[in-house]
């Protein structure tokens, strides 16, 4: 008696889902498109800081007393902090609350897309525009107003990490303060105000030595601060340091409010941030 033997069907295996990082990568680049579909979006963000630099430039220009630099220069490195600030806290702050309020968050939140690929993409647009605006205001800086390019490779390094400190802490705040607007309509208003009083008090349009003590012991709290001064100290010579507050470029000081600003950041975050609107609970 011959027996037939019954072939038996081996499964195929699970096709492996990408992971958080490689979803996080195509999330970014789908936000950079999006970004560059909205032309009115992409000529305001990259002119603004442009357009303020020339006319502070223009109106202040003069030598400052004892500091062997001009008033636009000194606003070349303020501008470049305002619009790596411009680029994560204010574009993160409003965009994410818009896309919450439209359910965009609440549906994404839905698929079986990890979390945190939504937020690498995030990540990677302002990464992206943050280089463009800072490298827009260098063009601008060393071709109009007399700002010359660092020789001294440690200069560059710590323009690396303060650039990356500075645009990290702001994103993060610009994620939780999302979460206190009502609604798309009062978005802009809560996040562009506290903002606009940053960089009046941080010395982006005024000059720290003619700021009031304690107006500057306000904006010490806060990264904006840290991020001009930082900047500062690359870009300009050792002799603009005695318009400082404390005479120097403080460089560790730098560091490590900054540093505080990533991990305060980042706690923010993890306790306010939501996926719904408060309507929706």
């Amino acid at each position: 008696m011959t027996t037939t033997a019954v072939p038996t069907r081996t499964q195929a295996p699970a096709e492996r889902l990408p992971g958080a990082w490689g979803l996080g990568f195509q999330r970014g680049l789908l936000e950079i498109k999006q970004f560059f579909r909205q032309r009115d979006q992409v000529v305001f963000t990259f002119s603004f800081p442009v357009v303020f630099l020339f006319l502070f430039a223009s109106i202040f220009h003069d030598d400052v007393h004892g500091s062997g630099v001009t008033a636009s220069q000194l606003y070349v490195p303020a501008m470049m902090a305002s619009g790596i600030m411009s680029t994560s806290f204010q574009s993160l702050g409003i965009s994410i609350a818009v896309e919450r309020d439209e359910k965009v968050l609440r549906r994404l939140r839905g698929t079986p897309m990890p979390p945190a690929a939504y937020f690498l993409g995030k990540i990677w647009l302002v990464l992206f525009t943050g280089i463009v605006e800072t490298a827009i205001l260098l063009l601008v800086g060393t071709g109009f107003y007399g700002v010359d390019l660092p020789t001294d490779a440690s200069r560059w390094f710590d323009f690396a990490w303060i650039f990356v400190l500075g645009l990290t802490g702001c994103s993060l705040l610009g994620i939780a303060i999302s979460s206190v607007p009502k609604s798309a309509k009062s978005a802009s208003s809560v996040v562009v105000l506290p903002f606009l009083v940053l960089q009046f008090i941080s010395g982006v349009y005024i000059s720290i030595d003619t700021i009031p003590g304690w107006m500057l012991d306000i904006g010490a709290l806060f990264p904006l601060k840290w991020l001009c001064q930082g900047l500062r100290g690359v870009f300009l010579p050792d002799s603009a340091r005695v318009l400082e507050q404390a005479g120097s470029w403080e460089f560790g000081r730098i560091a490590l409010v900054l540093g505080a600003w990533c991990v305060g950041g980042l706690v923010l975050c993890l306790l306010t941030f939501r996926w719904k609107d408060r309507r929706t609970g």
